[in-house]
């Protein structure tokens, strides 16, 4: 009988952990053995956190990032068609929501493995939670593009498509770029347009603001290198 993949949602910060995971969350990864990480190293902090059950240096820590070619996510299940429980473990944040491990848990299913989501932290969701934008519709749309001209446009059109479809525009940056993309959306976009910036989700730093393009152009924040998700609705 085939073991459960556990999709484990990480802290996003460095918080106390009983504020993001419950629990019944904490003492189910905590019986688990085998993992599919993205960093082995945090993973294992994360991990200690917990008070495993099994010591960490007898884990059994199997890698899936951005550089796992598909031709190696197969053999990842070795371990839940032994019969083994593993636990897929985000870097920060939910497994396959913006963090790879998609294609895994595709595969599980098509291996018929059980998949189980636990609950925890998504920056995307607590972000959407505190805008007051409009959470019935909304689509996140990853990174937008890095070069100016070709990043304006693609706002201009998600401002349209947002008041056309009454939907809220959901994106991310590199920290290092936030500040820039920031400056842009309030340059293209229309004065009465509603921009939510929520900056270090779960920090004690925490900033989460909804204001008119026209209200933020009389003052911008300094997010340059912090961790933000913005929310368009035109």
């Amino acid at each position: 009988m085939a073991g459960k993949l556990y999709l484990v949602p990480a802290p996003i910060s460095e918080n106390d952990i009983a504020w993001v995971l419950p629990t019944a969350v904490q003492q189910c990864v905590a019986g688990i053995s085998y993992f599919i990480v993205e960093h082995p190293k945090t993973a294992r902090h994360f991990l200690k956190q917990l008070n495993c059950k099994c010591p960490l240096q007898e884990l059994n820590v199997q890698t899936l990032n951005e550089h796992t070619q598909a031709k190696d996510l197969l053999p990842l299940l070795d371990p839940l068609l032994a019969g083994h429980d593993v636990g897929l473990l985000s870097e920060a944040g939910c497994p396959g929501v913006a963090d790879p491990g998609a294609e895994l848990v595709r595969l599980a299913h098509k291996n018929s493995i059980t998949v189980v989501p636990l609950v925890g932290p998504s920056s995307i969701l607590l972000a959407l939670m505190a805008s007051g934008l409009n959470g019935q519709r909304f689509v996140f749309h990853g990174y937008l593009p890095v070069e100016s001209v070709a990043r304006a446009s693609k706002i201009i059109e998600l401002e349209k498509i947002s008041i056309k479809l009454k939907q809220t525009q959901i994106f991310i940056e590199t920290p290092y770029r936030n500040q820039k993309l920031l400056e842009q959306l309030v340059k293209v976009c229309n004065d009465n347009t509603d921009l939510c910036v929520a900056t270090d989700l779960t920090f004690f730093s925490e900033m989460i603001a909804t204001r008119s393009i026209k209200e933020w152009r009389c003052a911008l924040p300094d997010i340059n290198k912090i961790p933000a998700i913005f929310l368009l609705h035109g």
